[in-house]
């Protein structure tokens, strides 16, 4: 909306139970560490983020959306041209008002209504009447935001400075296909050491963490409009068939339908 501030700072502290803001972001565009007094809805109607916290990595591609609780540090790296809509909700609306909102961070399916109720959002007076029309849009936003389904688009990360390490290398080159025993080398542990580590600080096997890392590197791609084809064979699968049944184990459909799903929610 013309004229209207593209500063988060001056949507926490609005007398209303939500404020949206829009926003344009370039590709390779990165927002630093940072947290809000308000809760929000971090959604895109264009482009992919990438969403980190100290405890996990998010993938939030079109059609998906993330929920940041409040005081929770996190920064965004855009792939691609992203275009944004944030909804800042009041934490204490979350807790006592509106009941079925998100407590942890998660990304959600949005539905085809709550786009729509979100983008009419942004074209809001930031001062709506709560009592009015306005009022009862963003109550119905709200409302939508409870029922929204979770979606596995996460990746814990460790905090062990050697499994760090590792996890590091695997993000920058998800194709990586070294055994854990290969990896122990460079991390000066063992083995074993390595795989206790991955229990203990992530909640999942080796194994487990690096294919959910090629699920969300698979997703971001394929949302930038790289072919599944390509997609499959750059992660190191050893065909697209193989890609495929990973992809509608993890995620129910296979990758070809991915974004359409949203349509039937």
């Amino acid at each position: 909306m013309p004229g209207r501030s593209t500063n988060p700072l001056d949507y926490q502290n609005v007398p209303r139970p939500l404020a949206a803001m829009a926003k344009e972001f370039a590709a390779g565009h990165r927002i630093p560490r940072h947290a809000h007094v308000r809760a929000q809805l971090i959604f895109a109607i264009r482009g992919v983020m990438t969403v980190n916290t100290d405890q996990t990595r998010f993938v939030v591609p079109p059609q998906r959306a993330l929920w940041m609780p409040a005081g929770l540090q996190h920064s965004i790296a855009m792939a691609g041209a992203v275009s944004m809509r944030t909804l800042y909700v009041q934490d204490d609306v979350r807790r006592g008002g509106a009941r079925g909102l998100p407590s942890d961070c998660k990304v959600l399916a949005v539905s085809p209504l709550l786009r729509e109720l979100i983008v009419r959002a942004t074209a809001l007076p930031v001062l709506y009447d709560e009592k009015g029309r306005d009022g009862r849009l963003m109550q119905m936003i709200l409302d939508e935001i409870a029922l929204l389904p979770t979606v596995p688009l996460d990746l814990p990360m460790a905090t062990d400075k050697r499994l760090l390490k590792l996890c590091q290398s695997l993000i920058d080159n998800p194709a990586e296909d070294r055994t854990l025993e290969q990896f122990a080398d460079d991390a000066n542990a063992s083995a074993r050491t390595l795989a206790r580590l991955f229990r203990s600080e992530t909640n999942m096997s080796f194994g487990a963490w690096r294919q959910q890392l090629r699920l969300l590197e698979a997703v971001r791609r394929m949302a930038g409009g790289t072919p599944v084809t390509t997609v499959a064979l750059d992660l190191g699968y050893a065909s697209p068939s193989a890609f495929a049944a990973m992809f509608r184990k993890a995620l129910g459909v296979p990758p070809s339908h991915y974004f359409g799903r949203v349509a039937d929610l």
